[in-house]
């Protein structure tokens, strides 16, 4: 007779280790989660998880309420977040992804604990083929330069997995990834598409407010009326969502050979007024 050992109540700290325990069919283990989980992977709420403190803000006694046989964080996390996390005494797993290749291992590594191997090597397979798809598609056109942001203040760059999206759809990531830059910086670049996808804000960044605040009018992109919002969740989650975020990416960038998708929303010039307004 045999047991299984794998974990049977996750406690989910990070919105990318829920959606790939969705993608990997195992979202009925997750007994507790953030309310950032519930952003991305919104079926969540069908499993009555307790939400907690996420990663940043970990609480031991919400932790062993759930009583876990695993615990999910990711970077970033703080020092005390951590220590919260192994007074709980449950099994810890720490995610600290930044390529593509971490983000397919992190699958892995999950679908290997929970015993869905086989399933997590699909999901795998699944992502590479579609980023493999948008590559092809996008392989000879003009490829333009695009600087994606993460945050507003300070102005960080986007993740170094989006820079390599950015490059799989058919474009050329300006700046360093993941790194604070200035709009100054930027705007010396002027690069041909701006996109932003800030943490936590969802597809509500102010995008007539930044050229304006940041005195970008006179940019290539600005003017051009390509200056674009992606949901942070399809963006920003390392996770296998992160496949609408190379579908957004390719639409902002060839509008001409993808279909604009839910998520992605465009900042237009108006010849009469001279404003910039969101559409």
């Amino acid at each position: 007779m045999s047991s299984d050992y794998t974990p049977q109540r996750v406690v989910s700290l990070q919105p990318s280790a829920t959606v790939i325990l969705a993608a990997i069919g195992k979202l009925d283990r997750v007994v507790a989660c953030t309310k950032y989980c519930e952003d991305v992977c919104p079926e969540i709420a069908n499993y009555g998880a307790t939400i907690v403190a996420d990663s940043w803000t970990a609480s031991t006694d919400q932790i062993v309420a759930a009583r876990p046989d695993l615990v999910i964080a990711a970077v970033p996390y703080q020092e005390k977040a951590v220590t919260e996390i192994l007074k709980s005494g449950a099994r810890f797993l720490g995610l600290a992804p930044k390529t593509l290749a971490d983000i397919y291992g992190d699958v892995a590594a999950i679908a290997g604990i929970v015993g869905a191997l086989d399933r997590g090597k699909q999901v795998i397979r699944e992502m590479q083929q579609t980023i493999d798809a948008v590559r092809q598609q996008t392989n000879g056109a003009r490829r333009p330069r695009v600087f994606c942001e993460e945050w507003g203040k300070p102005l960080i760059a986007s993740q170094p997995w989006v820079a390599e999206l950015v490059a799989a759809a058919g474009g050329a990531f300006v700046g360093l990834p993941g790194k604070q830059t200035s709009p100054e910086a930027v705007l010396s670049e002027n690069p041909d598409v701006v996109v932003a996808a800030w943490c936590g804000a969802g597809d509500r960044v102010p995008l007539e407010k930044i050229i304006r605040d940041r005195g970008w009018e006179e940019m290539r992109a600005a003017k051009e009326g390509r200056v674009y919002c992606i949901r942070d969740e399809v963006l920003n989650t390392p996770a296998p969502t992160l496949v609408h975020g190379l579908l957004a990416l390719a639409a902002a960038m060839h509008p001409e050979d993808f279909p604009q998708p839910d998520g992605l929303r465009c900042i237009s010039q108006t010849a009469l007024s001279g404003k910039l307004l969101s559409q």
